[in-house]
Order: structure tokens, then C-alpha cells, then sequence
């Protein structure tokens, strides 16, 4: 049986994310994790929140609170917000738990041990109005290298090169808009990556083919710019401690690990955490040997995020010179935009995954996510779209062929699985065309192809429906009900199939969809149409579920353009 890692981006701690955080990391790893279990995988799906950092501390005092009693109250309700999307984690963790303290520690002091860490007296920026040091995303200033002029100090969003806040052209505070900035001496360690810039290049030139493309120009594009050593400490109170042979490490007593540096190390430590309570042993995922060579390790992030997968990571992983498991497979996505600029909680622009579930159910944005996901490029939100996939996707295709069968069914064969009839040349065309669909999107699945994974579904619907149409049970019926049972007992086993192919993209409807033809969620099927549309039993009662989705309104669609804002706003 098949051993499957699968890790999501971590999402911050401060506040609900919104649809862009949402189908960018987590919602494609949900369908990865789903399909590989269905396949009968050995699947541990993790991910965690990233609770350290700047941002953490000052949300929680915008909030009034202790940054520790609003982490734990943020990480709540980013858990069950996940859950009530259907996030079918096997365990989400928190960044700032001791498992992710001893392994960041740990790998701090093995990273120094193989001399790749040393200290250096460091020139960074203080804000004085602030009386702080500002850490790299709180500074922000135009980037030397295109001129961007709302760069970050740690990386420019409009050309993507790591940058130092030092780089920056005239410099400003993000916290308070003060330029009255000033360049001071502090010490901090230094992670050589300098000393490891061979070893990547030659991990990433030999794993970077099951990368998609996005993945593997960005991770190339900083492997020729060359790397730079970086700072991995900062001037903060929370985040992980800086000891050494556990205790503070002197003149670092009020210094904390860089949150890129203990973030990606949480993906181990959250499966430490997942062990620790009784559900497994997370060394054979992670260590190789302990077992984990045999595992398949496929992460998800957005594009933002893999500069410090391909490059930063690694030097951690390959620096320890311990036998950890690293990624297989980097599936990247580009941006959600909203209506071609970026989701914004200040502006009101965007909808946040707590408000879209106030709005719909959440299959209906888990199938329009999917369908619409920013592989090839970044997309655009749009209301218009929207309402355009709901209703035709799901409410004409989808929906009006499970309830019309189930319905024609429960009228004319007493609400039970028919008997009768045998296939003619009709069913056989119907096997040859789902049979080549269910080919098509198993392959997509397994290669992580999103977006057209959605479209083959959809296209296997629209089989169904196209199938119903030219098969005709309801004039069937009148002369020859034989051949009426047989086509609507195909039908309804396709009714079956649509619940599991549709189980990793909308998993409460496939519930609901396959309980009323009396199925559990089993296995992905194979690949012979014939077979898998002849498994459900005669005379099995069946049940009719109630409409599966409404559609979408015009007067709605401009009712949240007002309030959520659109192309008119």
C-alpha cells in the first residue's frame, strides 16, 4: 500500500484566510489527500497554523490580548472554519508547540555543529517612532531591483527576489508610516546558505521533474541568482528561544528564531505532535531510516512560498546532514485575485472563508475554487463566473441528473434499483466514453492537474445527462418497460459513480448522493465502465434527496457585488 505525505502551506495566524489562501494551498491538497486515500493510499495529511512573528504580536494587541491567548483563540477558529470546509486534515497543528521548539532548537544546534551558522554583528533597520526593530515585512521601501515601490524587506511581490530590509530605497515603517528610520548593530546568527548552494542545486536538478513548471522556474530563477547567507534570529519576544545545549544562548536572551526559519520545520513537528497523541509513529514518515524512504511527499503553497521551499528548506534539510525526508513532488499555484486586484480585509474587497459559508454551503465554493484553481496563471474572481459555475455546473448538470433519475425512478420502479433488460448499443458507446473519461481523470488526479481534473468530471456528467436524453426511459416505458429498467438502472449506477469520482472536489454532496442510492464513499472506481455501472443490487431501496443545489439569482449576485465589492465597486 501505497505511504502518502501530503503538507499544505501554513496558514498565518492572524485572522480567517480568504478564498485565494484557501484554493492556493489547502483546498488542492483536500482533493490530493481525498483522491490518494480512495485509492486505498496510507495518507497523512497535515498542516498547522504559523503563530510566530511580528504580525502575530501586533494583531493581538489591536485585539487587547496576550499574544499567546490570541494565537490559541485564532488557531480555533481557523481549525473549525477548515472543517466546516470539508479540510480533511489528519492533523493541524500549531507552530508554537514544544515539538516545533525542541526540532527548531534541534536543528539550530546541528546546523551549527556542521559550520553553517555563525554570529554576526548585524545592521538593521529600527524604527525610532516605534522604538523597535523592524523585522523584514515591516519594512517596507522601493525594491533596488525594478523598482517596485511597495517591496517588502524580505521580498519584492512584483519581480519575486529575496531582498534584506537594508536593500530597500527609501525605507519605511509598515506599522506606523515613519520614515524616521535608522540603521542600528544588533547580533544574530547566520545560516550559511552559501556553503550549501551545490548541494541544492543539485537536489533540485534531480527532483525538479516531478515539479509542475511554476514550481521549477522559480526554484531555478534563485539558484542562478545565487544565494545569499541569512539572518535566522530576530530582535522579538515571541517565537522560539534561542538556546544552545538547552539553555539561552548568551546574548541572545531576548532574540527569537526567524519565523521562515521554524515555519517549514513545523511540518515535522506537527507530525511529532500528531504522534504524541497516540496516532502513530511520525518518524517513519520523516526520517529515512526509520522507513520513511518509501514515502510519497507532496507539498502545496502558493507560488509566494517556494522560494523558501526550493532553497531556504533545503539548506536546513541538507545542512543537518540527517537523514530526513524531503519533498517528491512541489505543486505550486499562481494567485486568486479579486476581479484583478488582491483580496483586502481594510478595503472590504473579497470574500473571507467565514463570510462565504454565511452566503452558501460549502461545496458550492470548494467546486468553483477547483474548477476555476490558478495553475497555469493568476485568475480573477468574478460574481459573474461565479453564479455561471454553480448554475451550470451544478444545478443543470450535475444536480438535475441525479434528481430527475432518482425521481422518474421513485414514480415509475416503486423507488427501488429495477430489474430487467439487457444492454444495447446505446450502453455500449455510454461504456467507451466513461470509460476513456475515468482513464482521463485518474491520471489527472494522480498527476495533480486541478483544473482539468474538474473538467473531465463535469464532462463525465454531462454523459449521464446526454445519456438519459438519448435513451428516453420515460417513452421507453410506455412500450417496452424492460428497456426502461435497464436504462434507468444504468443511470442510477451512474448516480453511484458521480458520489465517488465527486467525493475529493464536493464531499458533503457526494454524501448525500450516495446515500440515496444506498452506497458508502468505497474505493476510486476502475477504469471498466461496464463493471462499474452494473454494482448497485436490484430491488436495493433507494431514497431521493431534496434539490442538491439552488441556483444562484441575479438579484443575490448584486446584492454581494454591493456588499463584497465587484467590477462596479
Amino acid at each position: 500500500m501505497a505511504r502518502v505525505l501530503i503538507t499544505s502551506a501554513l496558514p498565518y495566524i492572524n485572522g480567517i484566510k480568504h478564498l485565494g489562501n484557501l484554493v492556493g494551498s489547502m483546498l488542492p491538497a483536500d482533493v490530493y489527500a481525498r483522491f490518494q486515500r480512495a485509492r486505498g493510499g496510507e495518507v497523512l495529511f497535515i498542516c498547522a497554523t504559523d503563530e510566530h512573528g511580528t504580525p502575530a504580536e501586533l494583531a493581538a494587541a489591536a485585539a487587547g490580548q496576550d499574544v499567546r491567548a490570541y494565537c490559541d483563540e485564532q488557531h480555533i477558529l481557523q481549525r473549525d472554519i477548515g472543517a466546516a470546509f470539508g479540510l480533511s486534515f489528519d492533523w493541524f497543528g500549531r507552530s508554537s508547540s514544544p515539538q516545533n521548539r525542541e526540532l527548531t532548537q534541534h536543528f539550530a544546534e546541528v546546523l551549527e555543529d556542521n559550520g553553517l551558522i555563525e554570529e554576526r554583528v548585524d545592521q538593521m533597520v529600527y524604527s525610532v517612532d516605534d522604538k523597535r526593530f523592524l523585522p523584514d515585512r515591516y519594512v517596507e521601501g522601493t525594491c533596488p531591483r525594478c523598482g517596485f515601490e511597495k517591496a517588502r524587506g524580505d521580498q519584492c511581490d512584483n519581480c519575486g527576489n529575496l531582498l534584506e530590509p537594508t536593500d530597500l530605497i527609501n525605507p519605511y515603517s509598515t506599522i506606523s508610516g515613519s520614515r524616521n528610520i535608522e540603521v542600528r548593530d544588533t547580533r544574530h546568527l547566520y545560516l550559511l546558505q552559501t556553503k550549501v548552494q551545490d548541494q541544492v542545486r543539485a537536489w533540485v536538478e534531480a527532483n525538479a521533474d516531478n515539479w509542475p513548471l511554476l514550481t521549477r522556474s522559480i526554484a531555478f530563477k534563485h539558484l542562478d541568482e545565487g544565494f545569499i547567507d541569512r539572518g535566522i534570529t530576530r530582535d522579538l519576544d515571541w517565537g522560539v528561544p534561542v538556546t544552545r545545549g538547552g539553555q539561552p544562548r548568551v546574548g541572545f536572551e531576548d532574540k527569537v528564531f526567524y519565523v521562515w526559519f521554524d515555519a517549514p520545520i513545523e511540518y515535522i513537528a506537527a507530525t511529532k505532535e500528531w504522534s504524541d497523541a497516540g496516532n502513530g509513529d511520525w518518524e517513519s514518515w520523516w526520517r529515512n531510516d526509520k522507513g520513511a524512504a518509501d514515502v510519497s511527499y507532496v507539498q502545496f503553497m502558493g507560488k509566494d512560498n517556494v522560494a523558501f521551499h526550493t532553497v531556504s528548506f533545503p539548506v536546513t534539510i541538507l545542512g543537518s546532514k540527517e537523514p530526513w525526508k524531503q519533498v517528491d513532488q512541489l505543486k505550486s499555484f499562481n494567485w486568486l485575485n479579486w476581479y484583478g486586484d488582491k483580496f483586502s480585509t481594510s478595503n472590504k474587497r473579497g470574500v473571507f472563508m467565514d463570510t462565504a459559508l454565511e452566503l452558501l454551503p460549502a461545496d458550492y465554493w470548494r467546486w468553483y475554487l477547483l474548477a476555476n484553481a490558478p495553475e497555469g496563471s493568476d485568475t480573477a474572481f468574478t460574481w459573474e463566473q461565479f453564479q455561471s459555475a454553480i448554475n451550470r455546473d451544478l444545478a443543470d448538470v450535475l444536480g438535475n441528473f441525479v434528481n430527475r433519475i432518482l425521481k422518474f425512478n421513485e414514480a415509475k420502479f416503486g423507488g427501488v434499483v429495477p430489474s430487467g433488460g439487457e444492454a444495447g448499443p446505446i450502453e455500449e458507446k455510454l461504456y467507451a466514453d466513461v470509460s476513456a473519461k475515468l482513464s482521463e481523470l485518474t491520471e489527472q488526479m494522480e498527476a495533480i492537474e486541478i483544473r482539468k481534473a474538474a473538467a473531465t468530471l463535469r464532462a463525465l456528467w454531462v454523459l449521464g445527462n446526454e445519456y438519459l436524453q438519448e435513451a428516453a426511459p420515460w417513452t421507453a416505458f410506455k412500450t417496452d418497460e424492460a428497456r426502461a429498467a435497464f436504462v434507468v438502472r444504468t443511470a442510477l449506477n451512474l448516480v453511484a459513480l458521480y458520489a465517488r469520482l465527486a467525493e475529493p472536489f464536493i464531499p458533503f454532496t457526494a454524501k448525500i448522493i450516495a446515500d440515496g442510492v444506498g452506497e458508502t464513499l468505497a474505493a476510486w472506481p476502475s477504469t471498466d465502465a461496464k463493471a462499474e455501472l452494473s454494482r448497485l443490487p436490484e430491488g436495493r431501496a433507494l431514497t431521493t434527496p431534496d434539490v442538491l443545489f439552488r441556483k444562484v439569482e441575479d438579484d443575490r449576485v448584486a446584492a454581494w457585488t454591493q456588499q463584497f465589492g465587484g467590477a462596479e465597486t
